[in-house]
């Protein structure tokens, strides 16, 4: 969107403004984007399938160069579409990362906690849209399959949010059983559970629920079968949805811990997390392959991404890895396909971010974007490997924890390395004792050498984005929604 002179004008216009005012900040209302140089890429709306995996690193996929789990179909992806090796998330943990995909707004500016929790009072408020409300108004066929998170009770189940239909766990598999949830009647109890039992508030840490729409029909779920019935499931929607525009939102459940496996890949290396990723892989290529049985590929954009860097396995060479804002945390392996629209064995090394994804996908899809302000930009331009195409991202400014900020090649910290418990390197000798972290990404990737001294203008400026974005956030907020617990339902309080 600032591939033009004129909208590079504008956004100038607008960045100035936001510098010199804090009640004005970052937030740019998305519908004053102006795309109007730029045509959306197909005349009939793509269908989008947005894969979405959980604590997934950097350094997990052959792509970015993994050398311990084999991902084939992932690297084929690659191949045939274009990978970005600068793609931020919102937050390196769940809620907050899942938050801003699907609204393309920051989580602090929706009061959405980082982690929601069985226990949790509120979820994701019904008035803001997400990516499936905006689609199925065009009418587009809306499904998610996998973990949800954004809020276990009503109104903030998927179905409420722009999903015409839901498979998948509420939130992260190593949680528990909210005893107000709705049990189907045909539900599945395994582990010797009795319906008795579960009527009076059974709960038991790392057994989660399996629901379909608004229901639990499955306590606990066999975590084992997840990314099979998960990928069963998708591949149903594909079939049954080809004739009209549809929206696929694929979250799945691994590879966040426990991990767990079906036969087929348990023991195909000696570590778990290379089965568990090498089985997320297989997922990918039965995706891939509906897609094309269907005669879909030219009709279709793929999005692979994952919310947060490894918890278990490798988010190298960056630093770091899930919850922390150095880029181990929240730089994760992205790759896009769109056969005849995305250039294939394409590399993008710009900036850019899950908040865009939603008004990307409004542009190419023609749809209406939210009438609220949202934080991302339309990054269709990089997308289709425009020459000279620049980051819609003067800044990218994250608050969570401490907070950082990305501009170009510097990535920012205005805080003290070594301060923070969950930051500190684990292999550096030496810790700067500069009050600021200053890193130049390109010739630094691991973010090493802090060059907070050598570049003071350049901490000037990124001090002032941190700052504007911090009041931004601070002045500018939209409330959460409660969640609706049904009058005398037992506590959903975490068990010993």
């Amino acid at each position: 969107m600032i591939a033009t002179t004129r909208c590079y004008k504008q956004f100038m216009t607008l960045l100035l403004a936001a510098v010199l005012s804090p009640s004005i900040g970052w937030i740019i209302p998305a519908i004053a984007e102006d795309t109007s140089d730029t045509r959306p890429p197909s005349k009939q709306p793509p269908n989008v399938i947005l894969i979405f995996i959980d604590d997934l690193g950097y350094g997990d996929v052959g792509f970015n160069g993994a050398t311990g789990p084999r991902t084939p179909h992932l690297d084929t992806m690659a191949r045939n579409g274009m990978r970005f090796t600068d793609f931020y998330v919102g937050c390196p943990v769940c809620s907050g990362s899942r938050t801003a995909l699907l609204t393309g707004t920051h989580y602090q500016r929706l009061n959405m906690d980082a982690v929601l929790f069985p226990h949790s009072q509120q979820g994701l408020h019904p008035d803001e849209v997400t990516i499936a409300e905006m689609l199925r108004a065009i009418g587009y066929r809306t499904s998610c399959v996998g973990k949800w998170h954004l809020g276990h009770l009503p109104p903030c189940l998927p179905t409420m949010q722009g999903f015409d239909s839901y498979y998948g766990i509420p939130y992260s598999n190593d949680m528990w059983i909210d005893p107000a949830n709705k049990l189907s009647e045909k539900i599945i109890l395994r582990e010797g559970v009795t319906l008795d039992q579960l009527k009076k508030g059974q709960k038991h840490m790392n057994w989660v629920p399996l629901m379909r729409d608004e229901e639990i029909i499955e306590y606990p779920a066999d975590q084992t079968t997840l990314t099979k019935r998960y990928t069963e499931e998708a591949v149903r929607f594909i079939e049954a949805a080809k004739e009209d525009p549809f929206f696929l939102y694929l979250p799945h459940t691994m590879v966040h811990l426990p991990l767990a496996v079906s036969k087929k890949f348990a023991g195909r290396t000696d570590r778990l997390i290379w089965d568990a990723i090498e089985e997320v892989d297989w997922s990918v290529g039965q995706i891939t392959e509906a897609v094309h049985r269907a005669g879909l590929d030219t009709k279709t954009l793929i999005i692979f991404t994952s919310d947060n860097g490894a918890a278990v396995g490798s988010s190298l060479p960056l630093r770091s890895r899930k919850g922390s804002v150095y880029d181990g945390g929240i730089r994760e392996p992205t790759v896009m396909q769109w056969k005849g629209k995305i250039p294939p064995g394409s590399i993008c090394r710009e900036v850019a971010a899950s908040v865009d994804l939603l008004p990307t996908l409004a542009f190419i899809a023609r749809a209406k974007l939210p009438a609220h302000p949202i934080d991302g930009h339309n990054i269709w331009p990089l997308m289709e490997g425009k020459q000279n195409v620049k980051s819609p991202h003067d800044t990218y400014c994250l608050l969570h924890g401490p907070g950082t900020v990305r501009s170009g090649k510097w990535k920012y910290y205005p805080w003290q390395e070594g301060t923070r418990h969950e930051d500190r390197p684990r292999k550096l000798k030496h810790l700067s004792e500069h009050p600021v972290q200053l890193y130049d990404t390109l010739a630094d990737i691991g973010e090493t050498t802090n060059l907070a001294e050598q570049y003071p203008k350049v901490v000037e400026r990124l001090q002032a984005a941190f700052e504007n974005h911090q009041a931004d956030l601070n002045a500018n907020q939209r409330p959460a929604a409660n969640l609706q617990r049904p009058e005398g339902s037992l506590s959903p309080s975490r068990p010993r």
